[in-house]
């Protein structure tokens, strides 16, 4: 039977049916049935109903019918047709409802309705046989078809004694089809646009001369004042600078349509060329170290840590290779009359002091990239043999995939208490 459910406005309602096709149908062929509808919101309280339409000679003719007793309730009044819609009204609880059935939406597909959602089925079976070296799916054909008959047939009666959280679910899964869809549109635009099909740069982007992804490398800074110090102190034959500028997208809580309409990610995607999500190809890859570099503040790291998880949820396989690196630039520049050094901390400082014999250097400190010039920025953060970098590797990707949930996610109470009880571990920057 297909279900519906509505909600009272005042004497008056519509309702929107959000999960037929009608496959070439007429609206009389498709809507033709029996409908389990429940008006929510009565001050009687909800009232479930059955709308039962016939279809004869192209026209729909139908009642309401009371579930319990399986008798008509209410006749159906003023039924017109259009393309793709049913539109009629009847009485409910002493209310004139209209209600109307319209396909809006493609069909929700499994996936949908799994997202999200999990199932812990305990099974006994003698010699079992597993598909792989993993044994993540059961191999034996013969249990298939007892656990989906038992649990399709105790689910339904779950559903039906449990009317909210069958709501919920379904609430959840249209959720997901849109979300579904909308991805798709955008994909789609952003192809239609060359972004991530073509040979496409973003205009921000000083590229290198090498060809070689292999030797190639692409530095993504904060903010357009240090892209053009890096710029000036790069190695142009192999080292490619890409600013970025602006409050950055938090991906976790975002879905993909927005990531892929996103003016500051779309950036990277052009310039990696590899595609994102599961059209990433990652020997399309254009640069074999992508090196984030942010200043040395807290604001560099969060700018470092959203895109570490826009790499972790949407270019997972970089990770995985080892092709991404943070940059470490110095805090402190340590100078006396003609000679100079750079600490990264302040512990590093006073190893400076004592190592040096200074009892009374000149300290500069760095607020951020854009202070230094490009002399600086070259020997201190991009040049290759004296810079330092810290290549980001996945150990352990389940709590990896947990700690981004956590910390990046839409759930507040986690977080505050993984502060709460981390926070003694922080280190303040004076």
């Amino acid at each position: 039977m297909k279900k519906f459910y509505s909600t009272i406005l005042f004497l008056f309602f519509i309702v929107l049916f959000a999960g037929a096709v009608l496959d070439g149908k007429t609206p009389a062929n498709y809507f033709a049935g029996k409908w389990d509808v429940t008006v929510v919101g009565t001050p009687q309280g909800d009232a479930r109903l059955i709308v039962c339409l016939e279809e004869k000679d192209g026209k729909l003719t139908g009642k309401i019918v009371d579930p319990a007793t399986n008798t008509e309730i209410s006749p159906i009044s003023d039924l017109t047709q259009a393309e793709k819609t049913v539109t009629f009204y009847f009485n409910a609880q002493g209310y004139t409802v209209s209600l109307q059935l319209k396909e809006k939406d493609k069909n929700l597909q499994g996936e949908d309705i799994r997202e999200g959602i999990c199932a812990i089925i305990s099974v006994k079976l003698k010699n079992p046989q597993f598909e792989g070296q993993t044994k993540t799916k059961l191999g034996n054909p013969d249990v298939r078809t007892v656990v989906e008959s038992t649990v399709n047939e105790r689910m339904m009666v779950f559903l039906e004694e449990n009317p909210q959280i069958a709501r919920t679910i379904v609430t959840k899964g249209v959720s997901a089809s849109q979300a579904r869809e909308a991805a798709r549109k955008a994909r789609d635009m952003t192809r239609r646009k060359s972004a991530l099909d073509s040979n496409a740069l973003p205009g921000k982007l000083a590229d290198c001369q090498e060809k070689d992804p292999t030797y190639c490398e692409l530095y993504i800074v904060e903010g357009d004042s240090a892209g053009g110090t890096a710029k000036n102190g790069r190695e142009r034959k192999y080292q490619a600078i890409l600013p970025l500028w602006g409050k950055m997208l938090n991906v976790e809580k975002s879905r993909i349509d927005k990531v892929l309409d996103n003016e500051k990610l779309m950036p990277i995607v052009m310039a990696l060329g590899a595609g994102i999500g599961n059209d990433f190809d990652l020997a399309k890859l254009r640069y074999h170290k992508i090196i984030l570099m942010a200043d040395a503040d807290v604001d560099g790291s969060h700018i470092r840590t959203l895109l570490l998880t826009f790499f972790f949820r949407y270019m997972r396989p970089l990770v995985d290779a080892g092709h991404i690196y943070i940059a470490c630039p110095p805090l402190y520049r340590i100078h006396q009359d003609k000679d100079s050094f750079y600490a990264y901390d302040e512990p590093d400082v006073d190893r400076i002091k004592v190592e040096t014999g200074w009892s009374n250097p000149k300290i500069q400190r760095f607020k951020g990239l854009g202070e230094m010039n490009a002399d600086q920025l070259w020997d201190t953060t991009m040049n290759p043999e004296t810079r330092k970098l810290l290549q980001v590797t996945v150990q352990d990707a389940q709590l990896a995939d947990e700690t981004f949930t956590l910390l990046m996610g839409d759930r507040v109470e986690p977080r505050r208490e993984f502060i709460r009880t981390n926070a003694k571990l922080a280190t303040l920057d004076n």
